[in-house]
């Protein structure tokens, strides 16, 4: 499932956000690639044990938990700390796949990578290029979303962000490990709950609402791991 998820962080917070990031020290983004992503990425990251990205990583996360589509699409059992990049001056990241296993730094934890997410902080007039392509079976999706907005799509998919030839595209990004590991299986899951709150606000009568509320709670008690 490739889901854009709006408005997780408000315009104040992407603001806050910006400064916070104006005034921090930048380094190659290899650091945190793999073997064979390293050979394709191009861009500028902040490291992740800095007092910048520990800040900027705590208020996405807090973001995160309030957000209703977010928690209902990725079911999130562990939320790989956000990190944060800057694409300018022509710098891309090529055709890849992201890691299945994720260590986390200083850590003994580990996160599989079920769902990975973008959160733009550049607004889509400020640069040129930058798209983040992704591939999957329906084809392929070029997104470029407003300051503050998000896009989820499967780990699993071959994605690449195009080379941003005027400004500056700015973002975050983590993975999640899901308690549903399958994606169909966590799309069903999403969409029934979204038809459950159609149910809910269209009708007073209570008994469809119940029904569908254990069909999905029972689904999720089969296919989840917790």
């Amino acid at each position: 499932m490739l889901l854009k998820v709006p408005e997780v962080l408000t315009v104040d917070q992407v603001k806050q956000c910006r400064a916070v990031m104006a005034e921090a020290k930048w380094i190659d983004g290899k650091v945190t690639a793999g073997y064979q992503s390293a050979l394709e990425k191009n861009n500028m990251q902040l490291p992740e044990e800095s007092e910048a990205s520990q800040k900027l990583g705590s208020a996405v996360l807090s973001a995160l938990s309030q957000n209703l589509i977010f928690m209902s699409a990725a079911l999130p059992l562990k939320i790989f700390p956000p990190l944060f990049n800057c694409y300018q001056g022509g710098q891309s990241f090529g055709t890849h796949v992201d890691n299945a296993i994720r260590p986390v730094k200083g850590t003994p934890h580990k996160v599989r990578t079920d769902i990975s997410a973008t959160l733009f902080l550049s607004d889509p007039e400020e640069y040129d290029g930058g798209e983040l392509v992704i591939e999957d079976t329906y084809g392929t999706h070029k997104v470029k979303l407003p300051a503050g907005h998000m896009v989820l799509y499967p780990s699993t998919s071959l994605h690449h962000v195009t080379a941003v030839s005027r400004g500056a595209r700015l973002a975050s990004f983590f993975w999640v490990q899901s308690m549903v590991r399958d994606d169909g299986q966590r799309t069903l899951l999403f969409d029934l709950d979204m038809a459950i709150q159609r149910v809910r606000h269209a009708s007073p009568e209570k008994s469809a609402e119940v029904q569908l509320t254990g069909v999905y709670h029972n689904l999720l008690r089969r296919w989840a791991d917790a």
